[in-house]
């Protein structure tokens, strides 16, 4: 390509173009029609300007789409929730109306416990109470205990929640901490909380977790 060529494939960008007098344009004109090599070199450049435009679209198509995806991410996250949401209250009615029994509503709140615990392995712990503390005469204790990071806590997973529950778990958790000599942290999980027993879990430190208020 030759000087003239060079000088006038430069003034083929847009900016150049937009700032050319009429001269310069009569000249640049004049080469397309005069330059064979000039001519395809303008083409080429014109090519790859288009080249990059499209690259360009696509690159913001690509983005859309990146966003649109999030978007439906966090649709699903909060459909998944409403589901979640949706079986747990649905296994609450369910055994209401009798159409489970208490150990599928315990089965059933599996999750539920697993939310709260995480990865806290949960284990049925059977002892003795000799002095009657939890139910006033000596018997056999059952409750649900895991630890985590150092933390004992006892589980109870209840259909309905009463004041009966509350202070029935706050002395089985009196009885484990003379056996253990380790103070736990007292949790229900149940379906229908009455108001009296979140009251009274206030008072005796135990912590409730209802799927279903009532009052």
């Amino acid at each position: 390509m030759n000087h003239t060529s060079r000088n006038c494939f430069k003034l083929a960008s847009p900016f150049f173009l937009m700032v050319l007098s009429a001269d310069e344009k009569r000249k640049f004109l004049r080469s397309l029609e005069e330059d064979e090599e000039f001519r395809y070199a303008v083409a080429g450049m014109l090519g790859y300007k288009e080249i990059l435009n499209r690259i360009t679209s696509i690159e913001e198509r690509i983005t859309r789409l990146e966003e649109r995806f999030a978007e439906l991410e966090e649709r699903f996250v909060r459909l998944e929730e409403e589901m979640v949401s949706t079986r747990r209250v649905m296994t609450v009615i369910a055994h209401r109306f009798g159409v489970i029994s208490e150990t599928s509503f315990r089965e059933g709140m599996k999750y539920v416990v697993e939310e709260v615990l995480g990865a806290a392995k949960v284990s049925r712990l059977l002892f003795r109470d000799e002095d009657g503390i939890v139910y006033g005469y000596p018997s056999d204790v059952e409750v649900d205990v895991a630890v985590r990071d150092g933390e004992h806590i006892l589980i109870e997973v209840k259909s309905r929640v009463s004041k009966g529950d509350v202070a029935e778990l706050s002395r089985i958790g009196r009885l484990y901490e003379m056996k253990e000599g380790i103070k736990p942290r007292l949790l229900i999980i149940g379906g229908f909380v009455d108001e009296g027993a979140r009251r009274l879990a206030a008072e005796a430190k135990v912590e409730i977790r209802g799927v279903v208020e009532e009052i």
